[in-house]
């Protein structure tokens, strides 16, 4: 069943609790933790939760009690990254695979991360115009040196785990199309997957039903957000945009609330066409609309969520 998932990050202005009230009143089934790395982890504490079987049982307890599950931990970020952080964040990755086989949690959601160019690189690099042979150089060193061996042991710590990794295809990470997710899992092991995204897949020019398609059973976990392309400014200007994210008058394309880019007719098909191809986990609502407040966007999502999903929510 498409169990109703929500990202709570959205709400992480709200206590755990409150944060809980208000998630179930609205109708969600689930919800999706972030876990540290770019997410603050506003409700929930990840070496407590590791540490103490209390904790822990406090936690499902404060779940349970509203009817919810959890649909993935997530502990998106950069564990690539050439510089400190990169091992800062592959700790947090580690902690949350360990954490969710605590807590019984079977999908972690989290990104392929981007490294550098080169062994001495300070910084990641994201090469998107393979032009040059240097370009071809660094591709290699990224993929054989440095992603491929990364998952080949984060896939093997999440298998001992018994955990399913699912890879979020967003831009400026080595796993952005199904293309490369597919590439990957020749090399890693079907215990790695795809968090598939539709926004992402928008604004890169695709067609995410497509994908779906393409992906099948590579799916692990869905994503549900919305991508508008700004009438003039796409036209102009195409769709590689560089402004700040949350300078959303000056982009080509921003983040919306479900149903303020594409339509519910587009979602129907969608969620469909996941279907066919054999998605049946949860769709977990990721509303990052710069442009409301934030629990309007998510009561707005919703409302499309709830049309489009092809199953009995009443």
């Amino acid at each position: 069943m498409m169990r109703l998932s929500l990202v709570t990050d959205i709400l992480g202005y709200l206590p755990f609790e409150d944060m809980l009230d208000t998630v179930s009143g609205l109708g969600f089934e689930a919800v999706e933790l972030g876990c540290g790395n770019w997410s603050k982890a506003p409700h929930l504490k990840l070496d407590e939760l590791l540490s103490s079987e209390l904790a822990r049982k406090n936690f499902l307890g404060s779940l349970e009690r509203r009817g919810l599950s959890i649909g993935a931990l997530n502990c998106s970020g950069n564990q690539l990254h050439p510089g400190p952080n990169g091992e800062e964040h592959r700790a947090v990755v580690d902690k949350t695979l360990r954490l969710a086989e605590k807590l019984g949690v079977k999908t972690v959601v989290m990104m392929s991360g981007c490294p550098g160019g080169t062994p001495k690189d300070e910084l990641p690099n994201w090469i998107t115009h393979v032009i040059l042979p240097e370009h071809e150089k660094a591709l290699d060193y990224q993929w054989n040196d440095v992603l491929i061996p990364y998952f080949q042991k984060a896939g093997a710590l999440a298998k001992e785990c018994g955990v399913r990794i699912a890879i979020e295809n967003l831009g400026a990470t080595m796993i952005h199309n199904p293309a490369n997710m597919l590439r990957l899992r020749e090399h890693v092991d079907p215990v790695v997957g795809m968090n598939f995204d539709p926004s992402h897949h928008m604004w890169m020019g695709g067609d995410p039903i497509a994908a779906v398609r393409l992906l099948g059973d590579a799916i692990h976990y869905m994503h549900a957000k919305d991508v508008r392309l700004e009438r003039t400014l796409a036209e102009a200007n195409g769709l590689i945009d560089t402004y700040w994210i949350n300078d959303i008058a000056k982009r080509s394309w921003n983040y919306v609330a479900l149903g303020h880019g594409h339509d519910v007719r587009w979602w129907k098909e969608f969620f469909a066409v996941a279907r066919f191809v054999g998605y049946d986990g949860p769709v977990s609502l990721e509303m990052e609309d710069a442009g409301m407040e934030p629990l309007t966007g998510v009561k707005k999502s919703l409302t499309t969520l709830k049309l489009a999903l092809p199953r009995d929510l009443d």
